[in-house]
């Protein structure tokens, strides 16, 4: 960039989508019609809570309907605004188009701190936030989803999800109006934990590529590769404990609200959440180097940076200092316009944001569609899929016997092989299988152009492309 003025979070995803436009020939006004949201609304509405009234403020933008629904989460933060709300809806439908997922984009949050809440309030104040999105159709099973976000999760999206059954007493798919909720209120096996285990799904898929691998001037496999974790909330939790129990990475660093932790020999990630919840922060941890400074951890020598709590965490004022080769965006832009550019121009490899943390809406999606079929997924061929592969057990059992005990099974071989898969392993299994899809549409331009030396410009190329032609095929 040419000045060095820190870009707000609406003009990176406005810078960045402008770098990609830049290379494909749109019809005229059809980029600006992909690039501006659709409508805003602006909601102010009053709850009397501990004898007095008081006034929220709470957004719900839609950026594109080139499909419908429209689906995107709901955060509730101290911080929320306007443009940050558009921001992300514009993301969503960036990110939608990327995974496959028939949807368009949008965003809601409320200007809140939910701590400073009990339980009791944060209910009498989420379903009138719903009450009042839900009149205007902007959370509808057919027009608008909501999901969880930043400071809201399964108990939220429960409430909403009765709230509007409340107000829509004949709708046989109330409860696909939201995503996210609890497995006892219409929810899906493995949706908490997907966002990170698609996080872990795409470093996976990096890893299969030789050549992909180089251009961060990494090598081998995840296993022994030193991590550091921005952020130990929902996805950074899941997606440090997965890489390192199932691929055997070292998180090396955790950095949190009050400070970091760091360990050359590798952090236990479960120790570290059970503290954090009993104690509120890192501080204290007696098994690691506390950094009081935890930002200062960023810049710390590791092999993957995984930043996965807040947008512009990577900007302008540290990324010369940044060391990782490959950093994987976790969070909805954790790094500003102006620091990727500086990243880039540094040889780092960045695994973009509508890419890494798409397995929270793959698996929404899945959750969508549990929904309106009213039937869990591997309810109807689990046992049907057991019973075919008895008849293989039994086939084989029945040779060994004839050919007198010469082979034999592998121990665990007849267990693995007779479990049929069930909701969760299919949730998994389509999750893995849209994320292996997604990168490699992705990479397949990245290495095919000579005009697009990153991940980031090719995964908004092949999104806008998509969001293009189905505004084609509407006749726009």
């Amino acid at each position: 960039m040419s000045s060095r003025t820190e870009p707000s979070f609406r003009e990176s995803v406005d810078l960045m989508f402008n770098r990609a436009v830049k290379l494909m020939d749109l019809p005229p006004g059809l980029e600006e019609k992909i690039r501006v949201c659709n409508a805003t609304y602006t909601v102010r509405f009053g709850v009397r809570l501990r004898g007095a009234m008081h006034t929220f403020t709470g957004y719900r933008s839609v950026h594109s309907e080139h499909m419908e629904p429209v689906k995107g989460g709901i955060r509730y933060a101290t911080g929320v605004n306007q443009d940050e709300v558009e921001a992300l809806a514009a993301l969503m439908t960036y990110k939608c188009a990327l995974v496959e997922a028939p949807f368009g984009g949008s965003k809601g949050g409320l200007c809140i701190d939910p701590r400073e809440y009990e339980e009791h309030e944060l209910e009498l104040i989420t379903r009138r936030f719903a009450y009042e999105l839900a009149k205007r159709d902007l959370i509808n099973p057919s027009q608008n989803v909501p999901a969880p976000d930043m400071g809201t999760g399964e108990r939220e999206m429960a409430w909403i999800a009765d709230q509007y059954a409340r107000m829509n007493t004949t709708d046989i798919n109330a409860k696909a109006c939201v995503t996210g909720k609890p497995l006892n209120a219409g929810g899906i096996s493995g949706r908490v934990e997907a966002t990170g285990r698609g996080v872990q799904y795409a470093l996976r898929e990096f890893f299969r590529y030789e050549e992909d691998m180089a251009a961060a001037g990494l090598s081998g496999k995840l296993d022994g590769k030193r991590i550091i974790v921005q952020g130990l909330g929902n996805v950074g939790y899941h997606a440090a404990k997965f890489l390192s129990e199932e691929d055997g990475a070292r998180i090396t660093g955790i950095i949190e609200r009050d400070g970091g932790l760091f360990s050359d020999d590798g952090l236990d990630v479960e120790a570290v959440r059970n503290w954090i919840v009993k104690h509120g922060g890192v501080s204290g941890y007696p098994d690691a180097q506390f950094v009081e400074d935890g930002t200062a951890l960023l810049e710390e020598e590791c092999d993957i940076l995984i930043p996965a709590a807040l947008e512009g965490v990577i900007n302008l004022s540290n990324a010369d200092r940044i060391k990782a080769p490959l950093i994987i965006e976790a969070a909805n832009g954790p790094v500003t316009a102006g620091a990727d550019e500086i990243l880039r121009k540094k040889g780092c490899v960045i695994i973009p944001d509508m890419y890494a943390n798409a397995g929270g809406v793959t698996v929404s999606y899945f959750e969508w569609v549990k929904n309106l079929s009213h039937i869990r997924f591997g309810r109807m061929q689990r046992r049907q899929e057991e019973a075919r592969h008895q008849l293989v057990i039994d086939e084989l059992q029945r040779l060994d016997d004839v050919m007198g005990n010469t082979w034999s099974m592998s121990p665990d071989f007849k267990d693995k092989y007779l479990k049929g898969a069930g909701e969760l392993e299919l949730v998994r299994s389509g999750l893995d299988d849209t994320m292996r899809a997604a990168y490699q549409s992705m990479r397949e331009v990245w290495h095919s152009r000579d005009d697009v030396t990153d991940l980031r410009t090719a995964a908004y190329l092949v999104s806008i492309d998509k969001v293009a032609k189905s505004y084609h095929a509407k006749g726009l």
